[in-house]
């Protein structure tokens, strides 16, 4: 929440929401952090994020910034934010809850939601959605695994990408052939 300085006080010091979040994440599990994009705080830095890793969490994601940049950056645990910041989270923030609906870099984040996030960006992924859309994304990854084979043979982008009728029926015969699959 936003900081409020009578708040704070009941809400901000000690074992708070922020260090109850990051002291019971599990093996596996992703810590998002909702810092309603308020940049001008860390919301995480070196010892808690060390505490998060020592736990097993698959990452950290956060709207806010990160204090202790190099240190983070230098651990095992991905780290995504949006941007180093050296004032501590009671600055900007009051810790107030945990196992909430959020909403974290403009997108609402539930407990149990699928998160695939690289250096392109962060998906939220409800887990009703997760096997239509790992179906579709295989698809795409075999039409596109041709595309860049015939972009690589010199072929134009011009109705190979995305495909029109006369390159579906080529990039269909392909994945006949065994093509799209490894083979």
């Amino acid at each position: 929440m936003p900081n409020r300085e009578d708040l704070f006080k009941t809400h901000g010091g000690g074992f708070n929401a922020q260090k109850q979040a990051i002291d019971s994440v599990n093996e596996g599990e992703i810590l998002v952090m909702e810092a309603r994009g308020e940049k001008g705080t860390g919301t995480i830095g070196d010892i808690l994020a060390l505490r998060a890793q020592v736990r097993g969490a698959a990452a950290i994601i956060t709207d806010g910034g990160v204090r202790d940049f190099a240190a983070v950056a230098a651990m095992d645990i991905p780290t995504y934010y949006a941007n180093p910041h050296p004032a501590v989270l009671g600055r900007r923030h009051i810790p107030w809850d945990t196992d909430i609906t959020i909403a974290c870099g403009g997108t609402t984040v539930q407990p149990g939601d699928i998160i695939v996030a690289d250096s392109d960006g962060i998906l939220v992924i409800p887990p009703a959605l997760a096997e239509e859309l790992a179906d579709d994304s295989i698809a795409q990854e075999r039409e596109e695994t041709f595309i860049a084979e015939m972009v690589a043979q010199g072929h134009s982008v011009d109705g190979l990408y995305p495909l029109d009728a006369a390159w579906r029926t080529r990039y269909l015969e392909w994945e006949a052939m065994g093509s799209g699959h490894g083979q």
